[in-house]
C-alpha cells in the first residue's frame, strides 16, 4: 500500500511538472522565437535556417525552467493534497513522514542527474547545432530587406544603398563599398536589380563605375553591365562558437591546460574557441551553471516538502504556505547569484560548490530530528 501511495503522489506531481514545463517552455520559446526574426528580417536567412536555429534553442528554456517548476509543482500538488485531506490517508496507513520524505529526496537525485545531463551535453551540443546552421548557411532573400535611402549592411563587409526601389525590386542610384578602410571597393551605378543563378545571388548592376583602392593605389573602370557577387559574403550575425555552446569536457580540458594541471592527460594539439587566459572566469562560471546549480534541485525539493510540517486546520496555514513559496523562489534567484561570484581562484569557489550540499544535508537533518521513528 506505502508504495501505491508514494506511486499516486509522485504520478500526480510529475504529470503537473510535466504539463506546466512544456507549455511554459512553450510561451517563453514563442517569445524568444519572435526575437530571432532578426536572422531573417536583418541578415537574410531563409526561413529553415531560422526554424532550426528556434527549435534547437528549445532545450535550453526547458534547462532554465526545470527548477522553478518542480519546486512550484511540488508545492503545488502537496498543498492541493493536504487541502482534500488525502494526506490523512497516508498517515491513517502508518506511514511516518520520514519514509514520504527519503522517498522523494531519492527522487529528487535522479531529476538532479537527468538535469546535469541536460544542461552539461544536451544545451551546449543543442546550442553548438543552433549556430552551425548560422555559419554553414547562405545569404537569401536579401533583395526583400534592402531598403531605400538607407545605409544596409546585412552583409559583413559590404554596405549597399538605394535612393529608391521601385515595386519590382529594381533599384536606382545604388552605392556599393566593400572590404576595410584602407583596402576598399566603391561602386555607382544607376540601376540594378537582385538575381539568382542556381544557389548564388548576384547584384546586376547597369551604367556604373568601381573604383578600388589597394595599398593606396587607384584603379577605376566604367561599366554598362556586370553581375556583383553576394554569394561569397557573411551576414552579420555571430558565428563564431561562444562559450555557452562548447562541450563540457572541452571545457575542462581547456581550464586543465590553462591552468597547466597534472589530472588529466590531453593532446598537446588541443584547441577550442575561447580557450584563452582571459576568459577562464566565463569558463569557470559555466562549468559551474552545468554542474554545480542543477544540485539545488534537492534543495528545493525539501523546501517543499516543509508543507507537511503543518496541516490545514491551523490558522497561519495560507500564510505558511506563502513563506515556503518565498524561501523557494530565493533559494533559486540566490543560486542564479552565486554564478556572478565565480571567478578563476579554484578554492575560494569550492565554499560556492558546498552550499546545495551543506544545505540538503542540513534540511534532511533537520527532518530526521522532527519525524524519524515517530509516527503521525
Amino acid at each position: 500500500m506505502k508504495k501505491i501511495l508514494f506511486r499516486k503522489l509522485l504520478f500526480d506531481c510529475l504529470s503537473f511538472f510535466l504539463i506546466t514545463l512544456f507549455a511554459s517552455g512553450i510561451i517563453i520559446w514563442v517569445f524568444q522565437a519572435v526575437n530571432f526574426l532578426d536572422i531573417i528580417v536583418e541578415d537574410g536567412r531563409n526561413y529553415l535556417v531560422y526554424l532550426n536555429f528556434t527549435l534547437l534553442n528549445f532545450p535550453k528554456v526547458i534547462s532554465k525552467l526545470v527548477p522553478f517548476v518542480l519546486f512550484f509543482s511540488f508545492l503545488y500538488v502537496l498543498g492541493k493534497y493536504e487541502l482534500r485531506n488525502e494526506l490523512i490517508i497516508f498517515w491513517n496507513f502508518g506511514i511516518n513522514k520520514i519514509d514520504l520524505i527519503n522517498f522523494f529526496v531519492k527522487f529528487s537525485f535522479l531529476v538532479m542527474i537527468i538535469q546535469i545531463f541536460l544542461t552539461a551535453t544536451v544545451v551546449p551540443k543543442s546550442q553548438d547545432l543552433a549556430r552551425s546552421f548560422l555559419k554553414t548557411s547562405s545569404i537569401n532573400y536579401l533583395e526583400n530587406f534592402v531598403k531605400p535611402k538607407i545605409f544596409n549592411d546585412a552583409v559583413k563587409g559590404l554596405t549597399i544603398y538605394s535612393n529608391s526601389k521601385d515595386e519590382l525590386g529594381n533599384l536606382k542610384e545604388i552605392y556599393l563599398k566593400k572590404g576595410s578602410d584602407e583596402n576598399f571597393q566603391i561602386t555607382f551605378a544607376k540601376e540594378g536589380r537582385f538575381k539568382q543563378i542556381g544557389n548564388k545571388q548576384f547584384l546586376e548592376l547597369n551604367f556604373g563605375e568601381t573604383i578600388s583602392v589597394v595599398n593606396n593605389k587607384i584603379t577605376n573602370f566604367k561599366f554598362k553591365k556586370t553581375d556583383f557577387n553576394l554569394s561569397n559574403f557573411e551576414g552579420n550575425t555571430t558565428t563564431y562558437r561562444k562559450t555557452q555552446e562548447v562541450a563540457t569536457l572541452d571545457l575542462i580540458k581547456c581550464y586543465h591546460k590553462l591552468m597547466d594541471l597534472n589530472f588529466l592527460k590531453i593532446d598537446k594539439n588541443f584547441d577550442v574557441e575561447n580557450c584563452k587566459v582571459d576568459n577562464v572566469d566565463n569558463i569557470l562560471k559555466e562549468l559551474y551553471k552545468r554542474i554545480v546549480i542543477p544540485f539545488y534541485i534537492p534543495v528545493l525539493i525539501l523546501i517543499s516538502l516543509m508543507l507537511i510540517f503543518k496541516s490545514k486546520e491551523n490558522t497561519n496555514y495560507l500564510k505558511y504556505r506563502l513563506l515556503i513559496f518565498s524561501i523557494g523562489l530565493a533559494t533559486i534567484i540566490l543560486s542564479e547569484m552565486t554564478i556572478r561570484l565565480i571567478n578563476e581562484d579554484f578554492l575560494k569557489n569550492i565554499k560556492f560548490l558546498i552550499i546545495p550540499i551543506i544545505v540538503t544535508l542540513a534540511l534532511y537533518y533537520n527532518y530526521l530530528l522532527r519525524f524519524n521513528h515517530k509516527k503521525v
